[in-house]
């Protein structure tokens, strides 16, 4: 009698696995996450301080580099790579002469931030960005993420970077 109750029950539980495996296997690309971050992660403007950063030509902007704890402990230990749970911001502004400050000096020498260009992020996460060496990149201009062409392209220039990814060397 015992096993009339069991067979059934197991051919179930078999039945219902092969089932789910197979829609969670005919979903694959629909399921799969994006090898970019799409939320601008919460707390960041709390981040210490990695670096300072100026890129002239087209670009002409200012950067703040910050990290959560995670990034700024393995900048300090020398740590690399960078573990999971790293989080870099690149905070950049454009670049604009300050009347206030120049008219003090007596000659334009001084600049400071002007209006905001983009936010760019970095997450570390080895298992769910393993595509693109375990990082998530993020762009955001006016708090909407660049569209997934555009993060397309962040990989391939962040690959060349000799220190997992990553271009900004800790300011101390």
């Amino acid at each position: 009698m015992r096993w009339f109750v069991f067979f059934p029950v197991t051919l179930a539980i078999v039945g219902g696995s092969i089932a789910f495996t197979g829609a969670v296997a005919g979903r694959s690309d629909q399921g799969a996450a994006p090898v970019y971050v799409t939320q601008i992660p919460p707390g960041y403007r709390d981040w210490r301080l990695i670096s300072v950063a100026h890129e002239e030509g087209n670009l002409n902007s200012f950067a703040a580099v910050l990290g959560n704890d995670v990034a700024i402990n393995a900048y300090r230990e020398g740590k690399l790579p960078f573990p999971d749970g790293t989080m870099i911001a690149a905070l950049h502004y454009s670049h604009t002469p300050s009347e206030e400050n120049n008219a003090v000096f007596g000659r334009e020498q001084s600049f400071v931030p002007g209006p905001p260009t983009n936010i760019q992020f970095m997450v570390k996460d080895s298992k769910k960005y393993a595509a693109t060496g375990g990082w998530g990149f993020a762009h955001f201009k006016d708090g909407k993420p660049g569209d997934e062409a555009f993060m397309q392209t962040c990989f391939p220039c962040h690959e060349k970077a000799s220190r997992d990814l990553v271009f900004t060397r800790y300011a101390p």
